[in-house]
């Protein structure tokens, strides 16, 4: 397994539904600095927008998406996979995951996830930088806090050895960084 997160990837859903059936629009505020990138995990400000969520939150609205916004370099709004935190003029339109039976595919931050994680609940790191080239979130899924505490915000539904072929990425479970489902 090599060490490259990408965030949380849509891979479905677990009653079947399709990528339309779990996405919803939210706002970004236009003085949020922080870039959020496609694949983190956003919460609610409390004031009506959301927010690249930071590792511990326990309430999630969803996972981001993808943006529109007025950028004020070009002059006009534009559709991006990722909130810059700068150069906007006006406040974001995002596209979210939000149905919380939305499955994910999304790696660990060291050490593996195995089998006996399975049902066990999960939080997230931010500790890489997503990527201003691609706009994908540099998230994970922080193994050090599984447990059966149903107060973190994700549920390890599988390991991603159990859906792709052997040998793919991510697959090797005795092994750092490998993917799990959730």
């Amino acid at each position: 397994n090599t060490n490259a997160p990408f965030g949380f990837r849509y891979i479905g859903d677990v009653s079947g539904g399709s990528l339309t059936d779990a996405t919803t629009y939210a706002l970004v505020q236009s003085t949020n600095t922080t870039a959020i990138f496609s694949g983190d995990p956003v919460s609610p400000d409390g004031s009506g927008f959301i927010v690249q969520a930071a590792a511990g939150t326990t309430q999630l609205n969803g996972i981001f998406r993808q943006v529109e916004y007025l950028n004020s370099a070009v002059g006009r709004n534009i559709w991006s996979p990722y909130w810059p935190g700068s150069g906007n003029s006006g406040n974001g339109s995002a596209l979210i995951q939000a149905n919380p039976f939305s499955l994910f595919v999304a790696q660990a931050l060291n050490t593996a996830i195995v089998r006996a994680d399975i049902g066990g609940n999960i939080n997230f790191a931010l500790g890489t930088a997503g990527s201003t080239v691609t706009g994908q979130s540099g998230a994970t899924l922080d193994q050090s806090t599984i447990t059966t505490t149903n107060t973190l915000p994700f549920k390890i539904y599988g390991l991603w050895s159990d859906y792709a072929p052997p040998g793919a990425p991510g697959t090797d479970n005795a092994s750092a960084y490998n993917w799990a489902v959730v």
